[in-house]
């Protein structure tokens, strides 16, 4: 069975108010006790991991599945899934209804990825977000690259060489880190991985673990604009973005989405006003 990728993207377009960051750690407390948030009303972190949590509730309420009818698993090793409840279903439609869906942000971008199948088949898969700016602001982007030279191996530093200039060293090495964050998290490894273990051949459109070819993988490789409002201005942001999904195929495979057209089948953008304003039908 073809198992569908669909991309959850919300943006933090604007800041939130106390109460409305109160009414959504209500909602993750009751709706996602697993999720364990501390609470910070102060905290622009502490509101991401937050309104990250409610993805899953608002894909769920989409879908017209009532929250009392579906659970949130976790292997072993911290990777999630969602079971819906066998009532009234078919044993073999049951088994092909699990959802597994991996939570990513970075600044102003929380997204999620999800796809359905057997349980087995939809676990391994990972979103990586990063955004295309340096930081702290005002560095170069040379030296912004050289603080990540430890998490790539030898040829990746080949394709983010300064003489290549600003754009494209940025561009490359968002692309690098994304895709790197999204295998590391589809396979769930620990926070202490390293990095330089994984190498990504972008021109050859290949990657390997440990220097063994990565077999059976789907990389998809996008990009996100933004307008978001700080302090009564609009700025513009730009995210690249990379979905991993291992479908156990012979060849592992990349797919490059350049245009906003290529996302509308299988992207959904929404923002904080469209999240905040369907809280009360996520608890139904």
């Amino acid at each position: 069975m073809e198992c569908p990728i669909l991309v959850w993207m919300l943006s933090l377009n604007r800041d939130v108010t106390t109460e409305e960051y109160d009414k959504c750690f209500q909602l993750v407390r009751e709706c996602a006790p697993h999720a364990r948030m501390a609470y910070d009303c102060t905290s622009i972190e502490s509101f991401r991991q937050i309104i990250s949590q409610m993805l899953p509730l608002l894909m769920m309420r989409h879908r017209r599945i009532s929250r009392t009818k579906w659970k949130d698993c976790e292997t072993s090793n911290g990777k999630h899934w969602i079971e819906q409840s066998p009532d009234d279903m078919p044993p073999e439609k049951f088994l092909q209804s699990m959802i597994g869906y991996h939570l990513a942000y970075d600044n102003s971008l929380c997204g999620m990825v999800m796809t359905q199948g057997r349980q087995r088949q939809v676990i391994n898969i990972g979103l990586g977000i990063k955004q295309l700016c340096v930081e702290p602001r005002g560095v170069s982007v040379a030296a912004y690259a050289e603080s990540f030279a430890h998490k790539l191996t030898p040829l990746e530093l080949t394709f983010i060489a300064p003489e290549l200039g600003d754009e494209v060293v940025l561009r490359r090495l968002c692309i690098l880190l994304s895709l790197k964050a999204a295998y590391i998290k589809a396979v769930g490894q620990s926070r202490g991985f390293d990095w330089s273990r994984l190498e990504f051949n972008i021109p050859n459109e290949s990657a390997r673990g440990d220097d063994h070819p990565l077999q059976g993988w789907e990389f998809r490789v996008f990009k996100a604009q933004l307008g978001v409002q700080r302090s009564g201005t609009v700025i513009e942001e730009s995210y690249q973005c990379a979905c991993a999904f291992f479908r156990g195929t012979k060849e592992s495979k990349f797919i490059w989405h350049d245009n906003a057209k290529d996302l509308e089948a299988w992207v959904q953008f929404i923002n904080i006003d469209q999240m905040i304003k369907v809280i009360p039908k996520l608890t139904a």
